[in-house]
């Protein structure tokens, strides 16, 4: 019963949605703090995640339990339902930010002169829709999203690297080692990729060989982001700092839009569909944890309840944005590398067999 979610539906999440997830602010600011050797400190996050996900991956050979049950059997139940809650806390804080970067994405891209919290506001529809919806609703989105994400982000691509002058990243290492890392600690609140395969452990069924399968979509997902990263900054070189919202930016000197027009807005548009859903996702993450922890299991009263949160927050913090990215940047790596790297770990030494069969 508790089969919800295939390995191939997680796959395709691990691939697609650890890319769409850094295409927009993330570029920008990783080049801001750590100069030309940005890809390193991106290959650093990616790699120190690629090993969790791996750990949670094996760990998911090792037994056929959820993340609550394995805490349950260790903590009992109150202190898994703490922790599922802070959890719901934690996919909160994800989504947080991920609305503001997509707020203002909509706006700057798509409109011109319609106030951007009017135009993002019906955003807020879709996700108390999407966020009551389980892990089977999860799955079958990863499987129409793979394709869009294939056509729309292929086409970006391909009217852009024409364009990248890759010298640009030359030389190499010349940054201190000291930014570097910065670069990686800073940014390291865009990855929460570990918490998602967390989640999703023991809805699935595991066979033999599926964490190799896991392991390698997620470094098919960092290999697509390091790429982009690579094309972004070979299109603009030391002034990509200056360049926010990288998807958007790479495609716009391609040759034939002077004859036909800004056909890359067409394939924005189609790989903006795959963005939200992996946006709404940490939403139905929270919600998903929220069910757990109070045991209410009405999710569409509990996904209205965590989107009025975000609401309310958002139309508070509206036109501070640049304040929250700099909590964001300055602390919010402390939870994140206790969410998505120590926990994840830790989930080793949680009790794996009933109270009763131990004995």
């Amino acid at each position: 019963k508790k089969v919800k979610i295939a390995t191939r539906q997680i796959c395709f999440i691990l691939l697609i949605y650890t890319a769409v997830s850094k295409l927009l602010i993330y570029p920008t600011t990783l080049v801001n703090i750590s100069g030309r050797d940005f890809l390193f400190s991106a290959a650093i996050d990616f790699a120190i995640c690629a090993v969790v996900v791996w750990s949670v991956a094996f760990l998911c050979s090792k037994t056929d339990k959820t993340f609550f049950e394995l805490l349950e059997n260790t903590f009992g139940n109150v202190v898994a339902r703490i922790i599922y809650g802070v959890f719901a806390l934690f996919f909160m804080l994800c989504t947080l930010y991920a609305i503001f970067e997509q707020k203002l994405y909509v706006h700057a891209i798509f409109y011109d002169t319609v106030p951007s919290l009017m135009v993002f506001l019906p955003f807020f529809v879709f996700a108390v829709y999407a966020g009551s919806k389980g892990f089977s609703n999860i799955g079958r989105s990863a499987d129409i999203c793979l394709p869009v994400f294939i056509v729309s982000f292929l086409m970006i691509i391909v009217m852009a690297f024409p364009e990248a002058d890759f010298t640009h990243l030359l030389p190499i290492l010349k940054t201190p080692a000291k930014k570097v890392l910065g670069g990686s600690l800073n940014t390291f609140f865009w990855f929460m990729e570990p918490c998602w395969l967390l989640m999703f452990m023991g809805h699935f069924k595991y066979k033999k060989g599926d964490a190799a399968k896991l392991t390698a979509s997620y470094v098919g997902g960092s290999a697509i982001v390091l790429l982009f990263l690579a094309l972004f900054y070979g299109i603009y070189g030391d002034i990509a700092v200056s360049r926010n919202f990288a998807i958007s930016k790479i495609s716009v000197f391609f040759s034939a839009i002077d004859i036909i027009g800004r056909i890359d807005l067409i394939a924005l548009y189609v790989l903006e569909i795959v963005m939200l859903f992996a946006l709404v996702l940490n939403i139905q993450l929270a919600v998903h944890c929220v069910n757990k922890c109070t045991g209410y299991n009405n999710k569409n009263v509990i996904s209205l309840a965590v989107n009025a949160v975000l609401l309310i927050l958002l139309v508070v913090f509206d036109h501070y944005f640049n304040a929250i990215s700099d909590v964001y940047s300055r602390w919010m790596w402390i939870v994140f590398v206790l969410f998505a790297i120590i926990i994840p770990l830790l989930a080793w030494v949680l009790r794996r067999r009933e109270r009763h069969e131990a004995r």
